[in-house]
């Protein structure tokens, strides 16, 4: 899986939650996600953070210097404001020499290759996070999903994580669980309907 380029994964992630920040209405921002310490707001908030931090690292940047939360966006800003960063991180990761291009990220120095995957694993996440919140609006890629969850089981192998990791302890999935699903128990997470 190493040899695999993330970036049209990540592209076609990208396209999958921008499409679903565009379902997002005003009355859902308060909302709980199965990301316990977001809300819809401040998920979107880590949504638009997090992409501008692998953004920066695609730059050559220090991503550890980028907030993970956007702060400042309007309710009605989320899909200009994810949209812009986007459209930045797909451009800073289109020069094949940044997937071997040693970079810095919250789990340490990794090739850019591994650093994107990652990224990868954390959108597809938080898009079934924000999916699950707004009550599954638009159907989601399961391909994407299975990439997210081997990129997943590789970099977290043990289902038993500390508080120094960002992914809570592995939890059963459903019998009934699509690679979603399994991915979102792999992380941690149960549905809200199960929470």
């Amino acid at each position: 899986m190493d040899a695999i380029d993330p970036r049209p994964f990540y592209t076609r992630a990208t396209e999958q939650a921008a499409a679903l920040i565009n379902t997002v209405r005003a009355d859902q921002l308060d909302s709980p996600t199965p990301c316990t310490e977001f809300d819809v707001r401040a998920l979107l908030g880590h949504i638009v953070g997090g992409s501008l931090r692998i953004a920066v690292v695609g730059e050559g940047g220090d991503g550890l210097a980028v907030r993970p939360v956007a702060d400042g966006v309007p309710d009605d800003g989320w899909i200009a404001a994810y949209e812009e960063v986007r459209a930045r991180v797909l451009e800073a990761w289109e020069g094949d020499d940044r997937l071997e291009a040693p970079v810095r990220v919250p789990w340490g120095e990794v090739p850019g290759r591994a650093a994107l995957s990652g990224y990868v694993m954390e959108l597809v996440t938080h898009t079934w996070d924000l999916s699950e919140s707004l009550g599954r609006p638009v159907e989601l890629d399961p391909e994407l999903a299975e990439f997210a969850l081997a990129t997943a089981r590789r970099v977290l192998p043990d289902p038993e994580r500390d508080e120094q990791t960002p992914f809570a302890s592995a939890v059963p999935a459903l019998e009934t669980a699509d690679t979603y699903g399994r991915l979102a128990a792999w992380l941690g997470r149960e549905p809200l309907s199960r929470a």
